[in-house]
């Protein structure tokens, strides 16, 4: 009961953690976005004497300071390069960059430009998709929850669900921009697409089992109080949401430091997104079921007097 009961804290921890990450999206605009969604250059070399590693090359491209490079190996002995369109002149610095002036034997393997391989219709797209992603998991859990209509409506579980799913996108949102601010190799990408995505359905499964969970006692009537019902029902599950989160969180952790370099952005945001998913399960859409039932509880009364 302790979380049911110290409730507003939890909201008010919540709504500094959201209106701090709106403000660092919009503060750290524009966003850095990689050559997935802007088009650009792809460079492809190789090192037959002896290849540097990924942060010496970074640091040799670094120096040209554009914005939104990214660098992935390639083979035993190469380089896929991938940048903002380049003019030949600029192919010719970049060259000169990374090979030292000509003082280390770098072969061309090739060059292209590529377009944008997210292109504006399927942007739209994908974003009418998630709207209809959302509107399904209301009608869902709204049919789900419907044999437990009191004292909260069963849409209120779906609704309070995707509060979470905002509270959980946000966040690691908001990191990942202050972070492409500062570091030129964090973009947004498809895989910062993807981790944002796993994200989604680690959270509503989370925040499921915790309202599933709600469901079942309220069936069973063991507690008159449904604000009792649901902080009974939070304690319950609140060491196998920790354990599964926990267990998880070191797998991803594990491929932050562990794995290649082409993945830690994506582990990184993966992480950021376990802890605050974890979180929203627990503290914030339990005690907003809550918060809506005293709210209709009040409501109900003033209309009576």
């Amino acid at each position: 009961m302790f979380i049911i009961n110290n409730k507003n804290f939890f909201f008010l921890f919540s709504l500094v953690l959201v209106l701090s990450s709106a403000v660092a999206m919009v503060a750290f605009a524009p966003w850095k976005f990689g050559i997935e969604f802007t088009g650009g250059t792809l460079l492809e070399v190789t090192y037959p004497d002896n290849r540097p590693t990924r942060d010496e090359l970074y640091e040799k491209v670094n120096v040209l300071e554009w914005t939104g490079t990214a660098i992935q190996e390639t083979g035993e002995k190469g380089f896929i390069i991938r940048t903002k369109a380049l003019a030949e002149e600029e192919r010719q610095i970049l060259m000169a960059a990374i090979s030292d002036n000509g003082q280390v034997n770098v072969v061309e393997e090739r060059f292209n430009s590529i377009g944008p391989t997210i292109g504006a219709e399927l942007r739209t797209k994908a974003g009418w998709a998630i709207l209809i992603v959302l509107i399904a998991i209301v009608l869902y859990i709204a049919f789900a929850f419907r044999g437990v209509s009191h004292p909260v409506s069963s849409w209120v579980y779906g609704f309070v669900a995707i509060i979470a799913l905002i509270h959980d996108v946000m966040i690691p949102t908001a990191v990942y921009v202050v972070m492409g601010y500062f570091f030129i190799d964090v973009q947004i990408d498809v895989l910062f697409v993807t981790a944002i995505l796993t994200i989604l359905g680690f959270s509503i499964h989370d925040t499921i089992v915790v309202f599933d969970r709600t469901r079942e006692n309220l069936k069973l009537r063991t507690w008159k109080e449904f604000s009792t019902t649901v902080g009974h029902s939070v304690e319950q599950t609140f060491v196998r949401s920790i354990n599964t989160s926990l267990t998880t969180l070191i797998v991803v952790l594990a491929l932050y430091f562990v794995g290649g370099e082409t993945t830690k952005n994506f582990a990184l945001t993966l992480a950021v997104g376990i802890i605050a998913g974890v979180y929203s399960s627990i503290f914030l859409a339990s005690p907003l079921l809550v918060a809506i039932e005293e709210w209709q509880r009040k409501k109900a009364l003033g209309h009576k007097k």
